[in-house]
């Protein structure tokens, strides 16, 4: 089984790394000083239980690596549509592709029964270049739990949670979706095959467009968030209407919106990913999370005027402050 990894960054390097030292055929996709500390030291990743240390093939070109069984993405969704072309050499007739990024992807409409069947949303993919170029027949849906860092070139720091859920769109077991499952579960990581995939990815959904927001907005860290009354009152209103909105597409919540809460306040002192990107001077993930929220709200025709207010809000906020990516 052939792994390669496009953007080995935190994420990326995290599941790369453990799939490498389970002795899976990997091939890592970086850049810059992280691609040449991989290559000369290895990739090396540690956690409170272990610091290992690995040496798969690294690259910046994906022309040198050949077509794969499975490429995992996991570049930011914004940055998807600028990596589409270079995935191109790594696809052979039966490649999979494992989108392991945040929020609403491109592909959430393909084979959904229903009358929104094959929509695409125009705020996680401009124009239809990803459905086009990265056809969703070939995607795995995957959600990502790990919290990880790239605390200097080559080093990778693991936090906490080793759960990536994995589905097919369709809501098949395919023999592909399994067969990477067995990999990742080979590589010490918990990989179910879930059934319904959209539903548990607006479980994490839920807490990433309310509460990755109000932190950018506010420069608060989720347990502040949740710990005063006019921020948590908010992010509850804004997990309502984005629960209306999913509803009206098909999902089906698990758990309620004050289970969710308080599972995001069993989290404890955590900054999103949204305000440390912000902190650092990078692009924000911000349509990914709450744009197509809003634009599946405009498609039901559900209001959704929090979400819509906060939305303007940190666009604006990044754009002020030179993290925007555009949508």
């Amino acid at each position: 089984m052939k792994i390669c990894v496009y953007g080995a960054g935190a994420i990326g390097g995290y599941m790369g790394a453990k799939l490498a030292q389970s002795g899976a055929d990997v091939t890592l996709i970086a850049r810059g000083p992280h691609l040449e500390a991989m290559r000369k030291n290895g990739l090396t990743l540690r956690s409170e239980r272990e610091t290992i240390n690995v040496r798969p093939r690294v690259t910046q070109s994906s022309r040198e690596v050949g077509p794969q069984d499975y490429v995992i993405l996991s570049v930011k969704a914004h940055a998807l549509p600028g990596i589409a072309d270079a995935v191109q050499p790594l696809l052979g007739p039966k490649t999979a592709l494992v989108p392991a990024i945040n929020g609403v992807p491109w592909w959430y409409f393909y084979k959904l029964p229903g009358p929104y069947e094959n929509t695409r949303l125009q705020s996680v993919d401009p124009g239809g270049v990803l459905w086009e170029k990265l056809p969703p027949s070939r995607v795995i849906g995957c959600i990502v739990y790990p919290a990880v860092d790239v605390v200097e070139p080559g080093v990778i720091e693991h936090t906490y949670s080793n759960r990536f859920d994995l589905g097919e769109p369709d809501g098949s077991k395919s023999e592909r979706a399994v067969a990477f499952s067995q990999a990742m579960i080979a590589a010490g990581l918990r990989a179910p095959v879930r059934t319904r995939i959209r539903d548990n990815l607006w479980v994490k959904l839920w807490g990433n467009l309310s509460f990755n927001m109000i932190c950018s907005l506010t420069m608060a860290s989720l347990d502040q968030v949740i710990a005063d009354a006019g921020t948590r009152a908010l992010a509850r209103q804004m997990m309502l209407e984005g629960q209306a909105v999913g509803e009206k597409v098909g999902v089906q919540f698990p758990l309620d919106v004050d289970a969710r809460i308080k599972g995001a306040a069993d989290v404890g002192v955590h900054k999103p990913s949204t305000l440390v990107d912000l902190e650092r001077g990078r692009p924000m993930e911000i349509e990914a999370l709450l744009g197509a929220v809003v634009e599946m709200a405009y498609l039901v025709k559900l209001p959704v005027p929090l979400c819509e207010a906060v939305l303007a809000l940190v666009r604006l906020r990044a754009k002020t402050a030179g993290t925007y990516p555009g949508a």
